[in-house]
């Protein structure tokens, strides 16, 4: 909300599979939102957990929304929160399978 965007939905489950954590808009594109959360960087970066297997089973989603909504400018955002007390958020634009 920070940036401008305003969410449409949170934690849409399209099967046992699928759930996109935040479906947003940013002006006039529909933004899929994956948030990770770590306490700490131990076990690694929380963007290390958005892994190809991860990225596809979003896709499946995504279709299926774009399809029911008619959405035809949307995309794929990545937010990382790390730490606790002052956590530390990334925010990665327009991630896909390349």
């Amino acid at each position: 909300m920070e940036k401008g965007y305003k969410i449409i939905a949170r934690n849409v489950r399209f099967s046992k599979e699928c759930e996109i954590d935040i479906i947003a808009k940013d002006g006039q594109e529909t933004v899929f939102v994956e948030v990770k959360t770590r306490k700490t960087l131990n076990s690694g970066h929380p963007f290390e957990a958005i892994d190809r297997r991860k990225i596809e089973k979003i896709y499946l989603g995504v279709l299926n929304y774009i399809d029911k909504n008619n959405v035809k400018n949307w995309r794929i955002d990545a937010v990382a929160v790390t730490g606790t007390v002052l956590p530390k958020i990334e925010h990665l634009k327009n991630i896909g399978l390349d």
